[in-house]
């Protein structure tokens, strides 16, 4: 089976299980990511607070840390429930959300990655370029510049980690640092909207929650959410109407999409 194949198949099985995909994440995204899940055909829930996200977490197929808008209150409800997901055997989605442009961003993003065992970390090439202790190109959360070899970045530190690394671009390059994937698919037009790195995270989760090898889940997350971006730029006149038709796209995406329209390439 090829891996486009096996990505058209995961597909089908988040569909018919609707896995729950614990959240917690940004205000500025959050609604987004919740759409986003839903339309690939997993259940949101974006849960919080300290009390609950362990009882939440265990009832999840997958778990989404954001550090997208960070208080230390958050961040302890992202360890408590990291760990939950750890003792489970849930997988755990990492997005560290502007690494490398503060040092409670980097520092809160480094803790996580020291107290939980993280499935998936997805950021664009500042913030693993941070992570990794290369100096980062981050101003905001928005990444404005490039890291000259992505690919044996991502591997240094997916073996510093033991988790795969997701770095989100032109082209996306994932790796368990012995196997490594690129993602060709994607459209200009994602950069002209908020959170679509976040909604990018979302998905992979979906992917992980049905799909025992990380770097095959993050290629589907990424490849689906980039050939709904491919087909929803083909009717969008501007930003918001680009929005819209992503949704549309998303939710309508089939296996058949999947299988005719993924560019994966083996690096």
């Amino acid at each position: 089976m090829s891996i486009e194949e096996r990505i058209a198949q995961d597909l089908i099985r988040i569909r018919e299980t609707k896995p729950l995909i614990h959240h917690i994440t940004n205000y500025v995204v959050m609604n987004d990511t919740a759409n986003v899940t839903l339309h690939i055909g997993a259940l949101p829930v974006m849960a919080h607070a300290r009390e609950e996200v362990e009882e939440m977490t265990s009832a999840a197929g997958a778990l989404v840390l954001n550090i997208g808008t960070l208080t230390d209150y958050w961040i302890e409800s992202m360890v408590l429930a990291g760990r939950k997901a750890n003792e489970l055997g849930i997988p755990v989605v990492l997005d560290p959300v502007g690494a490398g442009a503060t040092n409670l961003r980097t520092s809160s993003a480094m803790r996580i990655l020291n107290e939980v065992r993280v499935t998936v970390i997805r950021g664009n090439q500042g913030e693993i370029g941070a992570l990794s202790g290369i100096s980062g190109y981050v101003k905001g959360v928005e990444s404005t510049g490039a890291l000259k070899e992505p690919l044996q970045i991502a591997e240094m530190l997916s073996r510093r980690i033991k988790a795969t690394v997701a770095i989100t671009g032109k082209r996306d390059i994932i790796t368990n640092s012995m196997k490594s994937l690129g993602v060709d698919n994607g459209d200009p037009l994602l950069r002209t909207i908020t959170g679509t790195g976040c909604m990018a995270t979302t998905m992979i989760a979906a992917f992980c929650a049905v799909e025992e090898d990380p770097v095959i889940a993050a290629a589907g997350g990424l490849a689906c959410f980039g050939i709904a971006a491919e087909m929803a730029a083909e009717v969008a006149r501007g930003p918001a109407t680009f929005k819209t038709a992503l949704f549309d796209f998303i939710y309508s995406l089939t296996p058949e999409d999947v299988e005719r329209r993924a560019r994966i390439v083996e690096l």
